[in-house]
């Protein structure tokens, strides 16, 4: 799959677990404690392993008719929700094997799933509306039609929800759907990723840039020269850090002392296809990345945006997405295969 060739994980990275599901692993994420590790796959099976040992705790497939499109874990740890073609939300809990809920979203798939940081509200995006939810599955506001289908959806931590379609990116209040700010650019919105503090919300475009809004004042700058477009964003925790892909490189950009605007942004590079995923772990610069060279790297990043590669590994498939757990002593990766990776941190 790779022009890279590494017959074992290096650096940081070492030899955790493995398994294999049905099909495309297309989403997952850890519990809160990172006890168990939840898998959800193109063909609509949903997988629970153990953590530590990668056991199979439950399997239970076809659970969205047409496949699984969007995972989210509550922030509590202990359940999570899936979508799908089938419009269907299903509402679980991580011990048990079955659904405990669905929810009728509607007649077009359900492409984006988000719980708010408090865990009170489960948002799903559905065509060009966006949903609100109780933690009890009830609807509790639905917004208008967008311009286009929503791409992409993300909570604030002041409690707004954030939804990206053509030509704009809209916030609503979290317990009525008031729509609070819309932030408007001529240009199809493929992505999306808030700061920490939501002031900053990035976007990735069809016309292969970056465009970016400060809230607080409704400034918007874009960050041009990418190969592709840039799906792949990601913020670190203190808010000072994005990582974009775009291309067969990791653009980072640096927030700190006025930038991005007028500084030069640091280029990580190895990958020799384009980037599919970002993810830093939690309080750290530890940044890690995929690629559709089936490639999986961790960066230590500089307050610069540069950065150095301190592991690497290769599977067999497009790494479909990477989740650190919690503590950030282990990395999870999925890939196209339907394989399952967990390396241990150094």
């Amino acid at each position: 799959m790779s022009d890279l060739n590494f017959d074992r994980p290096t650096g940081i990275l070492r030899p955790g677990w493995s398994a294999t599901i049905d099909d495309y692993a297309i989403a997952g994420g850890w519990t809160r404690r990172g006890e168990a590790l939840v898998v959800a796959d193109a063909a609509g099976g949903v997988y629970a392993f153990d953590g530590k040992s990668g056991a199979g705790a439950w399997a239970r497939r076809e659970t969205h008719e047409g496949g699984v499109l969007a995972m989210a874990i509550h922030p509590d740890g202990t359940a999570f929700a899936t979508a799908g073609q089938d419009g269907r939300v299903l509402l679980w809990d991580v011990a048990k094997d079955q659904a405990q809920q669905a929810i009728d979203v509607g007649t077009a798939w359900v492409d984006n799933l988000a719980w708010s940081p408090d865990g009170q509200w489960l948002a799903a995006s559905c065509a060009r509306q966006v949903r609100a939810y109780g933690a009890d599955g009830r609807e509790a506001w639905r917004s208008d039609d967008h311009p286009s289908t929503i791409s992409a959806i993300a909570w604030s931590r002041a409690g707004e929800l954030a939804t990206a379609c053509y030509g704009q990116v809209a916030f609503f209040d979290a317990s009525t759907g008031e729509l609070r700010q819309k932030l408007q650019w001529k240009g199809s919105l493929v992505s999306m990723v808030l700061s920490p503090d939501g002031d900053v919300v990035a976007c990735g475009s069809q016309d292969n840039s970056v465009h970016f809004w400060r809230r607080s004042t409704e400034q918007d700058s874009m960050m041009s020269g990418y190969s592709g477009k840039p799906s792949a964003l990601a913020f670190d925790d203190a808010g000072t850090l994005l990582a974009t892909g775009g291309g067969d490189s990791v653009t980072v950009w640096s927030f700190e002392r006025g930038g991005p605007e007028g500084t030069r942004p640091g280029t990580l590079e190895l990958h020799v296809q384009p980037v599919t995923t970002l993810a830093f772990a939690r309080r750290t610069s530890r940044l890690a990345s995929g690629g559709r060279d089936g490639a999986v790297v961790v960066w230590s990043l500089r307050s610069n945006g540069e950065g150095d590669p301190i592991g690497m590994a290769v599977l067999a498939g497009v790494v479909a997405d990477l989740y650190w757990r919690p503590d950030g002593r282990a990395l999870a990766a999925l890939d196209a295969g339907g394989d399952v990776t967990v390396w241990r941190i150094r």
